[in-house]
């Protein structure tokens, strides 16, 4: 069975190179027709060109493919709006947003200035928000459609000097959570990917590493996980060099007292209050709270 995209419309935004290219590129190779949104700045956010988009584009309609090309900033509504619009005026309809685009502006959290912290959630969460909502419309009103956000390690798990970073990105796990939840009923569905790659955005803090991490391994799977194929939905994964793994938030077991306990009983059930055996991983805020039930 070879997976193929023929009659699908994608958006990837930041799509003018790394990651976003290598998504858009295959994506066309097996049939769909893209969006290739790229505002063309600097790894900051800084400037803008259309070269990136256009480079972009040209490759696929050079291979065959079809695709347009969007210099709209995902970091305004209208922006969101005006990819959205892009994609439904030149091809009809939208199957497929991969949320891709993101800037760095990396400082320690005592140095991070409140414009730093908004230029990264604008274009990182914000950005998602203001694509996903006029595409999840479109998606809503066909019945079918597909979401991939783009997380990181430095969310998931931290990173030093990337508070602002970090927040974005954890934010956009809670945005996909939702939106699968919601989109269920509509045959849409959401999951998060956290890839590790070499790109602009990366380059210098990969070291030796960069070599064995090109854009081109995260993509199978993010492609797998906005094919019809694929029937996974509210679920987070690592991808990079070649390893593949699901990430999960657990909830363990935990201590139960019959009655409000003083700080000093918190402090002698620590250890089975953080004990990982007999872990669950809820499926929504409804499922912990049924756990919770049945413990009371």
């Amino acid at each position: 069975m070879r997976i193929r995209f023929d009659d699908q419309v994608a958006i990837v935004t930041g799509s003018g190179g790394g990651l976003g290219k290598s998504y858009a590129l295959e994506l066309a190779r097996r049939g769909a027709r893209v969006v290739v949104n790229d505002l063309g700045g600097a790894p900051d956010g800084a400037g803008r060109s259309t070269r990136f988009a256009d480079q972009t584009v040209k490759e696929i309609s050079d291979s065959g493919g079809q695709a347009v090309a969007s210099y709209d900033t995902v970091a305004t509504l209208e922006g969101g709006e005006a990819i959205v619009k892009a994609a439904l005026d030149s091809f009809g309809r939208v199957d497929i947003v991969i949320n891709n685009a993101g800037i760095l502006r990396d400082k320690t959290f005592p140095k991070l200035q409140a414009e730093e912290l908004d230029a990264v959630l604008d274009v990182h969460l914000k950005g998602a928000f203001h694509v996903s909502q006029p595409a999840y419309r479109a998606m809503k009103e066909q019945g079918y459609g597909r979401f991939l956000f783009t997380a990181s390690a430095a969310g998931l798990f931290g990173n030093f000097g990337q508070t602002n970073y970090g927040a974005a990105k954890m934010g956009l796990v809670g945005l996909s959570n939702v939106l699968a939840i919601e989109g269920s009923k509509h045959g849409i569905a959401s999951n998060v990917i956290a890839p590790i790659a070499n790109t602009r955005l990366t380059e210098t803090i990969l070291g030796g590493m960069a070599a064995r991490l090109a854009p081109g391994f995260v993509t199978p799977l993010a492609l797998y996980l906005v094919s019809r194929e694929s029937t996974v939905t509210r679920e987070i994964y690592s991808a990079g060099g070649g390893r593949y793994a699901r990430v999960f938030i657990g909830l363990t077991k935990g201590w139960q007292s019959p009655e409000v306990p003083p700080i000093e009983e918190i402090a002698k059930n620590i250890d089975a209050i953080r004990h990982e055996d007999g872990y669950v991983v809820p499926e929504s805020a409804v499922d912990e709270l049924k756990q919770l039930g049945r413990t009371l």
